[in-house]
């Protein structure tokens, strides 16, 4: 029976500089925005010269977070999706900092890389623009980093995250607010070295518009129109102009800017030397200003996960065929694990969580694409291409999850590394990483034969597996393997027992 889709979705983005909430209906797969929230938190600026993000901007943060909370707290968490983008990619303390953020909203936040940032910011602008271009490009210049990417219709093709933003680059050539023509050059300079390296991927020659999706690239489209420096969205000529304007100014407070928001006044020098910078380097001449951005891209994305079109099952698909894995034998463990899931559905070990299936079918797909690199120690090359790659629709935590599963599934059972992970995976996992393991012990023939309808029962931290009367008998090479198992699974608390 398929699950009914909730009436209401939300997305929240921890920004570098601003945390946002958008609050949606749903009504027959069509949204409608009726909420939206956004408050200039600043978090970038909290990092210190270790990168610790300092007391007092986790509490600004977390008051923020309080009051998203209350608007979506009783939201079912399949409903919501909350992403931490540069500054908590970065912070040493990120993991002791979202422990409290996630009490704060009631719901779990998850980090993502800049390249899957790149790939959410991109859906939230085509899914908000009408535009017919055949491939544009589109960039966002976030608190603590840069996005660029081209694509075609809804489809990214080149994506790349920079990691420069509007507060890093404040905070580092303009402190306390001070200006100078010095200080500005200096600026722009190491924003189009930071951007070099990219210059020639994303030219002007390899798309047809451009198009800026943050919230600094607004307030500079706001400034042009108020000085009738532009009046076609971002102009290279009006940058020019404004660049001049901010050169001629010793502290920000003589900016004078009309229409900017007193609160982004602090870091809009550093947001327009990367916008000066990229219209520059990519010989930009016009660019408009899209109100789509990261958090209608994780909208668009949780619509795929309440519709079954999950991105990260298309990723797994084409990761697979990248690295040649044999298909007709992973389907034989995912449909092992399919069998033993659905007898777990117990209280004790919440095994009947929808995630744990998802999880569980895509290690079962992807646990010896290692193969392709060596077949010794396979699973570890496997984990550490997992955990490594620009996974579409994956965040952070996902990739860690299923790469421990996968560098678990065979040998030693390194249950250290589970207390690595967040709740409640920390918990969930090690039974996970049990039932592929025993899954890849009952099909080590590798053979098209079906296996006997065998039971499994999990209490506590006893595994217990029932086959037919005979069958291990007449099975010595499997009677050996799960005696092995057994052993494997003993010295870190796990008792299988098997008759």
């Amino acid at each position: 029976m398929q699950k009914k889709p909730p009436r209401c979705v939300a997305a929240v983005d921890l920004g570098s500089n601003s945390f946002h909430m958008i609050v949606c209906s749903l009504t027959d797969g069509k949204l409608q925005t009726v909420d939206r929230l956004r408050e200039m938190v600043r978090l970038a600026a909290g990092l210190d010269k270790k990168n610790v993000l300092d007391h007092d901007t986790q509490k600004r943060a977390l008051a923020c977070l309080e009051r998203f909370g209350q608007r979506i707290r009783d939201f079912p968490h399949d409903s919501v999706r909350a992403v931490g983008t540069n500054t908590l990619r970065n912070a040493k303390n990120a993991q002791q900092f979202l422990e409290k953020a996630e009490k704060a909203l009631n719901h779990p936040i998850h980090i993502i890389s800049g390249i899957e940032e790149a790939r959410l910011i991109y859906q939230g602008v085509a899914h908000s623009v009408g535009s017919t271009a055949d491939l544009r490009l589109v960039v966002d210049i976030g608190g603590g980093s840069t996005e660029y990417i081209i694509g075609e219709e809804d489809i990214p093709k080149k994506k790349e995250s920079l990691s420069m933003g509007c507060v890093s680059m404040s905070k580092r050539f303009f402190p306390r607010g001070q200006l100078s023509k010095n200080a500005f050059g200096k600026s722009i300079l190491y924003a189009e070295l930071k951007l070099e390296p990219f210059q020639k991927k994303f030219h002007r020659k390899h798309w047809e518009q451009a198009i800026g999706s943050s919230g600094t690239l607004r307030s500079i489209d706001k400034v042009l129109q108020a000085k009738g420096w532009s009046n076609n969205g971002i102009t290279m000529s009006g940058l020019e102009n404004l660049v001049a304007h901010i050169k001629q100014c010793e502290h920000i407070n003589e900016l004078n800017l009309p229409d900017l928001d007193p609160e982004r006044l602090p870091v809009f020098p550093g947001g327009v030397a990367i916008a000066y910078a990229t219209f520059k380097n990519l010989d930009i001449d016009q660019m408009s200003v899209a109100d789509g951005a990261l958090r209608e891209g994780l909208i668009q994305d949780l619509l795929g996960r309440i519709y079954d079109h999950d991105i990260r099952s298309a990723t797994v698909k084409t990761l697979a065929d990248r690295y040649h894995t044999d298909k007709h034998h992973a389907n034989r463990i995912k449909q092992t694990i399919r069998h033993m899931l659905s007898q777990l559905s117990c209280d004790s070990c919440l095994l009947d969580k929808p995630e744990v299936e998802q999880f569980l079918e895509w290690a079962g797909e992807l646990h010896e694409i290692g193969h392709d690199i060596a077949h010794n120690q396979y699973h570890k090359h496997s984990a550490y291409i997992i955990e490594h790659a620009d996974l579409a629709g994956f965040t952070n935590q996902d990739q860690t999850l299923l790469a421990t599963i996968i560098r678990c599934h065979k040998r030693k059972f390194p249950r250290s590394r589970f207390n690595e992970l967040p709740a409640p995976w920390n918990n969930l996992a090690p039974f996970m990483t049990i039932i592929l393991r025993l899954a890849v012990v009952l099909h080590r023939n590798r053979q098209e034969h079906v296996l006997p309808d065998f039971t499994i029962g999990i209490t506590k931290s006893t595994i217990e597996l029932r086959f037919p009367s005979g069958w291990l008998l007449n099975s010595p090479l499997t009677h050996a393997d799960l005696i092995q198992e057994a052993d494997y699974l003993k010295p870190v608390g796990f008792k299988l027992e098997f008759s």
